[in-house]
């Protein structure tokens, strides 16, 4: 934004503290006139008959009066420059590092040393946002790169297998037809996740009251067929759990945490448990499955895009693209809720969520 030049603060501040030092030697002055010389007599003879009088005050006064404002105007304006220099002076550093970030730096920080005051209280201010503006392009250049990665992947599968086929005319075609829809439904799950994600992030979706009872419902129903496939058993407990936000949203991250706690499971007799209900406020559901144990260090992780954990990643039909409990966390914090995760002493995780029961706009 263009802007007409002007005088700098810290020459503002100087001339306000010059002006201010010169006002007040100024009345200063005139008290002594006012208090000091209207007493002294205009006469000849001056006081009690005893010389200087008034006039002869008033000609050694005013003179010396004007050296002393001279002094006092050029003090001020030389003490105000130097003072504002110090006063500003962590301003600059402020300023330094901003121009700084705004080149791409991100890493520096100012680091300012002292008591606090206004200008510290800035600096650590300007610190935390600059670490978790920090954190966040960091987790977002991983996120393109891994999802990159992840889309290169099922079309370098499929360039492949078209290879295959040019070179090979007598390759059976229905088996090359199967293996590229399998490659292209991964794709497209995978590209429908990277959307809702983005979607999820943004927060422009519409909020309404939701039952997430009844959406816990909905989404163990669909998941039924895969946990009697596994042989899980699938329980959902609880009453009506009022939230606020999309339904749409809210669902796709029930059927996440559902689908994650069955396909991650023992393979033989594991349970997956879905609990809703309300309390202080909030929608609270939690969702526990068995399975193998989980190294207290990898849970943390397991929200992260793309992070499927140590021995997560399985290559059935079910295959994940590393996005579903990432999709779970953006869901929860889009719509200003909480997301834990707690690994079972036992073995298997417990997810609980938190939302608000009134969409944040009502609110």
């Amino acid at each position: 934004m263009a802007r007409r030049p002007g005088l700098s603060v810290r020459l503002r501040l100087t001339l306000s503290y010059a002006g201010f030092l010169a006002v007040a030697g100024a009345l200063l002055l005139a008290v002594v006139w006012v208090y000091l010389l209207r007493y002294v007599p205009d006469k000849d003879q001056g006081l009690l008959g005893v010389s200087p009088n008034r006039y002869l005050l008033v000609r050694t006064f005013f003179p010396a009066a004007a050296v002393a404002l001279g002094f006092l105007l050029v003090f001020g304006v030389v003490g105000g420059w130097f003072l504002a220099g110090r006063m500003l002076a962590p301003l600059d550093r402020i300023t330094a590092a901003t121009r700084a970030a705004g080149g791409g730096s991100l890493s520096h920080r100012i680091r300012m040393e002292g008591r606090q005051d206004e200008f510290r209280e800035l600096a650590d201010a300007f610190d935390t946002m600059l670490g978790r503006l920090e954190s966040h392009v960091d987790e977002q250049r991983r996120f393109a790169a891994n999802a990159s990665h992840e889309l290169r992947t099922p079309l370098a599968v499929s360039q492949a297998l078209l290879d295959v086929a040019r070179e090979d005319p007598t390759r059976d075609r229905d088996e090359l037809i199967e293996r590229l829809g399998v490659v292209n439904r991964r794709a497209i799950d995978l590209t429908e996740a990277l959307l809702l994600l983005s979607r999820s992030d943004r927060g422009g979706f519409a909020r309404v009251p939701v039952d997430l009872s009844l959406v816990a419902e909905e989404a163990a129903e669909t998941l039924l067929p895969l946990a009697e496939q596994r042989g899980i058993t699938l329980d959902v407990t609880g009453g009506a759990t009022r939230g606020g936000g999309s339904p749409e949203l809210l669902l796709r991250m029930m059927t996440n945490l559902v689908q994650n706690a069955i396909v991650h499971n023992l393979p033989v007799g594991g349970t997956v448990t879905v609990h809703t209900e309300a309390r202080d406020g909030t929608g609270l559901v939690r969702v526990e499955n068995t399975g193998p144990v989980l190294p207290a260090e990898l849970v943390p992780t397991l929200t992260e895009p793309f992070r499927r954990g140590t021995d997560r990643v399985r290559t059935d039909e079910h295959a994940g693209v590393g996005l579903g409990l990432a999709l779970v966390r953006s869901v929860v914090r889009a719509h200003g809720g909480t997301l834990d995760l707690v690994a079972r002493p036992a073995g298997g995780l417990v997810v609980t969520v938190r939302l608000p029961d009134r969409p944040p706009a009502a609110a």
